[in-house]
């Protein structure tokens, strides 16, 4: 294979990004993916004339958001209806009363976690004990987090809330046809693994099965599991490797159920399945006003989906809805995509997480060993991990830093 300037691992957003950027300093960048696409968990798939995000669907904290300006000059649309997360639709199975209640449970968890957070810096030691929204916070953390509230560092996860915004957008085409179109005609080698990087040279030598790349200089930007998994050997980066184990990805993962004439269902209108229950999913319904319901599970309740697998978490979703919506919906939904992060050999996982009194190990990921070699990917950002915008501005940052 080729020589190179740099070369990129990883075709996510922030290898994209990195890729795109380097390419317009002019210089001579190949990116490398393992898989036989791009966008990583960004992903969108075109299922019965609609697409379909499977993995990252909201341009979270749009309003300084770079995929917003990248998408308007790629003539993508941006929908800037926010999504009605705090709302459930004509208050099925979740009164009024109940979810104020479950918000100020949220509230007073939250206060406790700023005002007297405990030594151990385990979210799930600020809970109230007492609290009968519990379980409600546990599915809230799913969602937020892609683990439940014993795996979430408090540090971590304030970080990330003083940091975002409330303004939440979409992409009508799709977020991850979004982040491939943006290395359009750039140079990519998909199917391409890498599986060491040798630095005893004055070039790098990059080995993937299908031959050796050599480079001035890397950007990896794979995910957390698949580096801990010592998936890519770089001898001398224990200290990266063990950043990435105290980075690890936790479970979100979709669904979309076909609808049969679903015309008397908002659009665009939420529903969580069960506010008390940690395994439960939160669903969008009619989105864009497409026959569709899409479902979201996340952390513990992802867990439990993908080990039923899809069939049988489309099952759960069902029985949920009809236990909403009546039992005459079970005739009118159906199975039609959905995703499993954490078997996706390349991924294995959602997004993620910093474990409890291991904050500091994003800034150890983004620290280089090598001068040659810059990390990049949602989990190297700060305060916008778990966003595909944290992982654009990572790539940007590590390929400005190698091109100098």
């Amino acid at each position: 294979m080729s020589e190179w300037d740099i070369v990129v691992i990883g075709g996510g957003a922030a290898g994209v990004a990195a890729l795109r950027t380097l390419a317009d300093a002019g210089a001579k960048a190949l990116l490398v993916e393992a898989s036989d696409r791009l966008g990583g968990r960004a992903c969108t798939v075109h299922v019965e004339g609609m697409p379909l995000d499977l993995g990252a669907g909201w341009l979270h904290s749009a309003q300084h958001n770079p995929w917003v300006g990248i998408a308007q000059k790629s003539g993508f649309t941006v929908d800037r209806t926010l999504p009605r997360w705090r709302e459930q639709w004509r208050e099925l199975g979740f009164s009024k009363a109940e979810q104020q209640a479950a918000r100020d449970a949220y509230a007073a968890f939250d206060r406790r976690m700023r005002d007297a957070p405990p030594a151990s810096d385990r979210a799930s030691d600020a809970l109230d004990p007492e609290s009968e929204w519990n379980g409600y916070l546990e599915a809230i953390s799913g969602f937020i987090n892609s683990v439940g509230n014993a795996e979430v560092s408090i540090a971590d996860y304030l970080a990330y809330e003083d940091a975002a915004t409330e303004t939440d957008w979409r992409c009508e085409q799709g977020y991850g046809a979004l982040v491939s179109r943006h290395a359009a005609d750039l140079p990519v080698a998909l199917a391409t693994p890498v599986t060491a990087i040798d630095r005893s040279g004055r070039r790098l030598r990059i080995e993937t099965p299908r031959g050796t790349l050599t480079a001035n200089k890397a950007i990896v930007t794979v995910s957390t599991n698949v580096l801990a998994g010592d998936a890519i050997a770089m001898r001398g980066m224990d200290d990266i490797y063990h950043a990435a184990a105290c980075l690890p990805l936790g479970l979100a993962d979709k669904l979309f159920l076909a609808l049969d004439q679903g015309g008397e269902l908002d659009a665009d209108a939420h529903l969580l399945g069960d506010p008390r229950n940690a395994i439960t999913a939160a669903y969008t319904l009619r989105p864009f006003g497409r026959p569709v319901v899409e479902c979201m599970f996340g952390g513990e309740s992802a867990r439990e989906m993908e080990a039923r697998g899809l069939d049988g978490a489309a099952d759960f979703a069902i029985e949920e809805l009809c236990g909403l919506l009546g039992s005459q919906w079970r005739k009118r939904l159906r199975l039609i995509a959905g995703s499993t992060w954490g078997r996706a050999d390349y991924i294995l996982g959602g997004y993620s997480h910093a474990l409890p009194g291991r904050a500091a190990a994003r800034r150890t990921l983004a620290t280089p060993i090598d001068e040659r070699i810059r990390f990049a990917g949602e989990a190297v950002s700060e305060t916008e991990f778990s966003t595909v915008h944290g992982a654009y501005r990572t790539g940007v940052a590590a390929a400005k830093a190698l091109i100098g």
